[in-house]
């Protein structure tokens, strides 16, 4: 491996046993506070590691190639490069970002289902051939950009629920792959191997089970076309749970083992995401403007019947919103509720309250409804679990400025990766002490990646 982005502008902080992650926090705020109030990210880069561990215990065999879209950050993608684990890319950006890294053109699989013919251009000069395929005029601009791809055929998961009805789906029917070969065949294009995808708030563990058994019907017809398929990708949708993990796991391993066998040279691979980062990072961000309301919709359930006509209905604004690091709220709900940074009494009154990006864009609601104690402009409010789908290319509406990002590791998490013979000496260059009383700040070695 090549080793770090050589102009990555960023450091990460590494926890002596006294100080804690809520430190970092605190001593941020204080910074913040008197330096502008930028809203921030303080990314737990051992927890990585951790994770890491815990899909090599329960998972193994099965190769973990990192979904570049749901978390971007230098940080992050060379502590995982280091781990190495592989990379999905949806783009021409984030193949030469991974490239960068100095990882191998066969550690990279090509994901867009919709692509452009420059970006599989590019793709074939930087010899990224592993990619994804659900129809055939796909098929057809792949073969003529890059003859030596070596696709996957995207076959479709029946786990379509309520809420995701809307939602845009891929994937091929059973019947069409037949279709797809026989024009691969005439291209002249390679079938290398199957993905399917089941959603993360698919309840239905059955669902892995028709895929799996999907997939072997696509593997036995590629042989009566000649091509000899050696990969199989069962997709993300992993949510980060352990628990979650380990039943994916009890329920796949059976079949894997039947119809996939170490024997059969097959490469079983996943696109964990959200599982390696969600937990890893935490948003604090600062209310910018408040306004009291009248307004019953605002209310949570059940609070209209215990609520004084007199008590007001809070929306406040804070300096972060769904053009930015709150961007998967437009399309799906926030799994993070948020917590008030400054101490107040256990028996302080609570009160309806919204909260809404920097925008004033009826689409930037960030929390519809919520309890929360009277707050005042140039209070902290703390977000966790922030770690997925916030940290990527993110729009400057109204130029208000991206959060930066401090980068932190505790020793234990550090001694695991040096234990493993992953820490190397370019990694360390990266790291710098924290001591138990911290005071840094944005200036400081301290990490600022923005």
């Amino acid at each position: 491996m090549k080793g770090f982005l050589e102009d990555a502008n960023y450091s990460i902080g590494l926890l002596d046993e006294g100080a804690t992650l809520a430190d970092v926090i605190d001593n941020c705020i204080y910074e913040h506070t008197h330096t502008g109030k930028r809203a921030f990210y303080v990314g737990d880069l051992g927890k990585l590691v951790k994770k890491n561990i815990q899909w090599q215990n329960v998972m193994a065999p099965i190769k973990p190639f990192y979904p570049v879209r749901c978390n971007s950050t230098p940080g992050v993608l060379e502590i995982l490069g280091t781990l190495g684990i592989g990379f999905a890319c949806f783009s021409k950006s984030e193949m030469a970002l991974v490239q960068d890294l100095g990882i191998s053109p066969e550690n990279i699989i090509y994901t867009n289902p919709c692509k452009q013919a420059s970006q599989i251009k590019y793709a074939a000069k930087a010899g990224i051939n592993i990619m994804t395929c659900d129809n055939d005029i796909e098929l057809k601009k792949i073969a003529h950009n890059h003859p030596n791809a070596k696709l996957l055929l995207h076959i479709a998961t029946e786990d379509i629920t309520a809420d995701e009805e809307m939602n845009m789906k891929f994937g091929t029917t059973l019947k069409n792959c037949r279709h797809l070969m026989e024009c691969a065949k005439e291209l002249g294009v390679q079938i290398a191997g199957v993905k399917f995808h089941v959603s993360g708030s698919c309840k239905e563990l059955q669902t892995y089970i028709h895929a799996i058994s999907d997939a072997r019907c696509v593997f036995d017809m590629a042989e009566e076309f000649g091509f000899k398929m050696n990969m199989l990708d069962i997709g993300g949708g992993f949510t980060g749970s352990e628990l979650q993990l380990e039943e994916v796991n009890r329920v796949i391993r059976p079949l894997l083992d039947v119809y996939f066998p170490k024997e059969s040279g097959v490469d079983v691979i996943a696109e964990p995401g959200c599982y390696y980062v969600s937990s890893a990072f935490t948003l604090a961000v600062n209310i910018i403007a408040k306004k009291t309301v009248e307004c019953d919709k605002l209310l949570p359930s059940g609070v209209e019947q215990t609520r004084n006509d007199d008590e007001p209905v809070f929306t406040y604004y804070i300096n972060d919103g769904v053009y930015g690091s709150f961007a998967s709220k437009l399309s799906e709900k926030l799994s993070t509720i948020p917590e008030v940074h400054k101490k107040y009494k256990e028996d302080e009154p609570l009160f309806a309250s919204s909260l809404w990006g920097p925008s004033c864009d009826e689409l930037d609601q960030i929390v519809e409804n919520c309890l929360l104690p009277e707050l005042s402009v140039g209070d902290w409010l703390i977000f966790d679990n922030m770690g997925s789908g916030t940290l990527g290319e993110q729009s400057t509406f109204n130029d208000y400025q991206r959060p930066l990002i401090y980068y932190m590791m505790s020793f234990s998490d550090w001694d695991e990766m040096q234990d493993a013979g992953i820490a190397s000496d370019t990694l360390m260059k990266n790291f710098f002490f924290v001591p138990s009383c911290i005071q840094l700040s944005p200036e400081d070695r301290f990490s600022t990646a923005a």
